[in-house]
């Protein structure tokens, strides 16, 4: 359940972190830009928030139909809804209440078998401290492109035992780490009467293997010591459409209070400043 909306929408909350400065020498505040782009509507939070169920029942719809060479497409397309809301929910961008919150990242982790709180916990870190020895999520842009791929199955598992060992979220991150293993169990139970359940368990991990070289590596190797060259941007119409706006990491380090439906038009306003300094988005269809 969330909270009503103040008109006409949601404004996150400031976080300390980022006060209202700007993010980096030379760029404007998010006064400046104009703070229409910290409003969330009741519309957009309920969007966002169901993408993921939907995205389970179209998965169920095609194992009903016997339409198996959908099912890698759908899966898709519910790691993004799941990679996005979570990402909003952690900044507390899209209008949640700290209850509703804690069970929104447990709701949208569980749809991926993963954690929400694990994510929330270092998420938050690599926001504080990129680079830094000290920030697990952002470890993999210190590796090679063959090591990024390499580190996919034990990722998340490193996220967790860094979060549990934090002391923070514990019964929610033991309630969240049984997940995967009950769908496992649950999936080879039902395989007598639907491969279904079993066959999106494994399609859910193996693909979260993907998150060190897609999430971390790709946006932010060969980092710079700016807040400008610390990660990337991606421009274009049909590329970031796809992965709901999460392509311009760069426009959400230097303002993660801007909820991702967003993300193009802070892109558009930040024009002029990233070409005043030297920034370079990347090109893409």
């Amino acid at each position: 359940m969330t909270p009503p909306d103040p008109a006409p929408g949601f404004r996150p909350a400031e976080e300390p972190r980022r006060a209202d400065g700007p993010p980096a020498p030379g760029l404007p505040t998010l006064a400046e830009l104009g703070e229409d782009l910290l409003v969330t509507t009741r519309r957009q939070r309920i969007l966002a928030l169901a993408r993921p169920a939907i995205g389970v029942l179209c998965f169920a719809g095609a194992m009903w139909l016997g339409w198996w060479w959908l099912t890698p497409v759908i899966v898709f397309g519910v790691f993004v809804a799941v990679v996005t809301v979570t990402h909003d929910v952690v900044h507390r961008t899209i209008g949640l209440s700290p209850r509703a919150t804690d069970w929104a990242l447990f709701a949208t982790g569980l749809v991926l078998l993963e954690s929400g709180h694990a994510y929330r916990a270092t998420h938050t870190q690599h926001h504080r401290l990129f680079p830094h020895p000290d920030d697990p999520e952002g470890y993999p842009a210190e590796l090679s492109l063959l090591g990024a791929v390499c580190y996919g199955p034990v990722f998340l598992v490193r996220l967790w035992l860094w979060s549990y060992r934090r002391g923070r979220d514990r019964r929610w991150l033991l309630a969240e780490a049984a997940a995967p293993l009950a769908a496992l169990a649950g999936g080879v139970l039902l395989l007598p009467y639907t491969p279904g359940l079993l066959l999106y368990t494994v399609m859910a991990i193996v693909g979260s293997w993907v998150y060190p070289l897609l999430t971390v590596y790709l946006p932010h190797h060969d980092y710079g010591d700016t807040p400008l060259t610390q990660t990337r941007t991606l421009r274009g119409r049909i590329v970031p459409a796809v992965f709901l706006e999460l392509t311009y990491h760069l426009e959400h380090h230097l303002y993660p209070r801007v909820p991702s439906h967003h993300l193009p038009e802070l892109a558009r306003r930040l024009e002029g400043h990233f070409a005043a300094h030297g920034v370079r988005p990347v090109r893409v269809v």
